[in-house]
């Protein structure tokens, strides 16, 4: 059979076609130029699989888009509580352009708006010969999963309009918050907004923040889990500006936006979506991209507040084994957080005292959390001391070495049937 999921997507697209409200970013001569009746759609799962519909290979400059990736960066190279000290984290209830800072802190109030994305530009780590612009446009690439490149015309074009950017530019840097020429760095800045994406492109790189900064095809480690949680945060209530609190309530969606049409979403820990479609709204969000969305996140469930129930159990199957029936296995699946883990601490504690055997498969879990490790080896001690030997069977290495750390010798890496043959 043919998922019908493609289909789907065809059919959000017709639907949304007919919306022709909005109004090209003209304030850039050159996105005043752009086909104001393209229309594309992508989602990436977590897992890897990506489905489009539409113009999905047209091109377009990232735009505002950029600024979640910029932060992230930053937050990999200085760490959250450095970059804090620079960048607040609260929403402006402002336009994206607007000239002001935090009344108390005298920083920007968030990464989202221009005054917080230029200043973020500024506090990337740099080396010789490479631009902060550059290095953004090569951490893009390693997410999207191909080379991306600049569009030289359209930051041309923006570079001739660019006062308003340059007035904030010289605010930072009469506050302290730029300690550089802030006209280098709002090119960097502009140039930024202009790398060239497709939406394919885009739901890639939302896919990594979907799977918690892990590259779902080769498990690479792109993003600390911290900072994709921060980035997210930020994306939920700062992502699409003025207009942020409309759109957590009816789409619920941690997403951001840009001036050239797009707008890119992450469900956390299912999917990755970006739309496209040049006409924008009075806030700079793209008219049909908010349809679509709206309609992914009705159709399917994807608002956040309507997280789904935690698994009924965490026990996929628990057995005796060993040649006198005198080993106790726990095989577990899912997701071990601290609802599952509550729920399983809650099953062990009805192992009477004694000295069995119990083994705790972890094979057939697909994440652990931290909190779920500490929990799990706060259960393996309370065990041990109520007599009993216990192995915790880990043949996938899913437990990290930090979430392993003061308890290696209870984790076995081999495989539960061969670990089980030492009791035959």
């Amino acid at each position: 059979m043919q998922t019908p999921v493609p289909d789907y997507l065809k059919h959000v697209l017709s639907q949304c076609q007919r919306n022709v409200g909005g109004q090209l970013a003209d304030y850039i001569p050159e996105l005043a130029q752009a086909d104001p009746n393209k229309l594309a759609l992508a989602l990436s799962t977590a897992d890897g699989m990506i489905y489009s519909s539409g113009d999905d290979g047209h091109e377009f400059t990232i735009q505002s888009m950029s600024k979640p990736f910029a932060y992230a960066l930053v937050l990999e190279q200085l760490g959250i509580e450095e970059v804090l000290q620079k960048v607040g984290v609260e929403p402006s209830g402002e336009a994206f352009n607007q000239i002001s800072l935090d009344k108390e802190l005298n920083i920007p109030k968030n990464p989202m708006i221009n005054s917080g994305a230029i200043t973020t530009h500024s506090l990337i780590q740099t080396t010789a010969g490479i631009s902060r612009a550059e290095q953004l446009r090569r951490f893009l690439s390693e997410l999207a999963g191909r080379e991306l490149s600049f569009d030289e015309q359209v930051y041309t074009s923006e570079m001739k309009t660019a006062f308003r950017n340059l007035s904030i530019g010289y605010m930072l840097r009469t506050v302290g918050a730029l300690d550089t020429d802030p006209v280098e760095i709002v090119n960097g800045y502009i140039q930024q907004c202009a790398i060239k994406v497709t939406v394919k492109d885009l739901a890639n790189i939302a896919r990594v923040l979907a799977n918690g900064g892990l590259h779902p095809k080769t498990g690479e480690c792109l993003l600390d889990r911290a900072v994709v949680r921060q980035v997210l945060s930020v994306m939920l209530s700062c992502g699409m500006y003025d207009a942020a609190g409309d759109w957590l309530t009816t789409v619920g969606i941690p997403a951001k936006s840009g001036v050239s049409g797009g707008i890119i979403g992450v469900l956390p820990g299912q999917v990755g979506i970006a739309v496209f479609s040049p006409r924008v709204d009075e806030h700079g969000n793209s008219v049909r991209g908010i349809d679509i969305f709206e309609r992914l996140s009705a159709d399917m469930g994807l608002h956040l507040m309507e997280g789904t129930p935690s698994a009924q159990t965490i026990i996929q199957s628990c057995y005796w084994a060993g040649k006198n029936d005198d080993v106790r296995v726990y095989e577990l699946r899912g997701v071990l957080q601290f609802t599952e883990s509550e729920m399983l601490l809650r099953n062990l504690q009805e192992e009477p005292p004694g000295d069995t055997t119990i083994v705790l498969d972890l094979t057939n879990l697909t994440l652990i959390h931290d909190v779920g490790a500490r929990m799990l080896f706060e259960g393996v001690e309370r065990l041990q001391q109520d007599g009993h030997r216990v192995v915790v069977v880990d043949s996938e290495g899913i437990l990290s070495e930090a979430q392993m750390k003061g308890n290696k010798r209870v984790v076995v890496k081999e495989k539960l049937t061969k670990y089980l043959e030492k009791f035959q």
